[in-house]
């Protein structure tokens, strides 16, 4: 559907099909030949280490990968967002959850599993004991007060339905990949869609080849931030109001910044 032309959008820094703004570390994707390193790819996220001297980071990275002991106080990334999605504190006033299994229950999500952790009424701040690959049977709808945290793995999730943020606040979802996405029962087959939600960041994400959009922003969502992603490899990139027809949309905020857009794409770019 169209999307609405009455929004306040901000727009930093979109880089279409260009090294000089990379947004993750894309070895585990085949489509992707990375380049040579630049001021974000020069940050190792399988060790977590940053050189100082290195190239100037942008202010979101700055913020948190010049300290050596990141991966001691996760939580220190919720104030490092911009723009509309700045207020986003996701899980950061709840404790550490440790994602051990890729294994998915709908009907009874078991401890230790993604859904689990991100259907829990409490904050949590969710991470990965290691890499995975976790193949949702349903859409993971992620509840308020949630961050997912793929910092220090890879953390793939597709080839099925994925992520929804619906009628959720405070919401952080960095550094996963999350690609492929199917329609299901209630599911567009979005890669990340944010639907009646407000104060959500998402960041450091890779995204590519979904049945609907890789990210929309739709039906009253606002104070949004979507900073240093890469879409590629897509015909729908991304949405922004879910229609002309929908009138309270025409106060959404959304702050796009620092994003790779392509290779692959076709429409719906800012």
């Amino acid at each position: 559907m169209a999307s609405l032309v009455l929004l306040t959008f901000s727009l930093l820094f979109a880089t279409f099909s260009s090294p000089l703004v990379d947004a993750f570390n894309y070895s585990n994707d085949s489509t992707f030949a990375a380049p040579a390193p630049n001021p974000i790819d020069a940050f190792n996220y399988s060790d977590g280490n940053y050189t100082l001297g290195a190239p100037a980071l942008n202010p979101i990275d700055a913020c948190w990968r010049r300290d050596a002991k990141w991966s001691t106080n996760r939580q220190a990334l919720a104030r490092c967002a911009v723009g509309f999605g700045k207020a986003a504190l996701g899980g950061s006033k709840g404790p550490i959850y440790v994602v051990t299994s890729p294994a998915d229950d709908v009907g009874k999500p078991k401890p230790g599993t993604l859904r689990f952790g991100a259907t829990q009424p409490n904050p949590l701040w969710i991470t990965f004991a290691r890499d995975m690959v976790i193949r949702l049977r349903t859409e993971l709808e992620v509840k308020s007060h949630k961050t997912i945290d793929g910092r220090g793995v890879k953390v793939d999730i597709g080839n099925g339905p994925c992520i929804s943020i619906k009628r959720a606040s405070n919401v952080i979802i960095h550094g996963i990949t999350v690609h492929d996405c199917r329609l299901s029962k209630g599911f567009d087959g979005d890669g990340i869609r944010v639907f009646q939600s407000r104060n959500v960041w998402i960041d450091h994400c890779h995204l590519s080849r979904c049945q609907d959009g890789l990210i929309d922003v739709v039906t009253s969502s606002t104070a949004v931030t979507i900073s240093n992603n890469r879409l590629i490899n897509h015909q729908k990139a991304m949405l922004l109001g879910h229609s002309d027809n929908h009138m309270a949309d025409k106060n959404m905020k959304v702050t796009v910044a620092f994003n790779v857009f392509g290779p692959g794409l076709t429409e719906r770019m800012p």
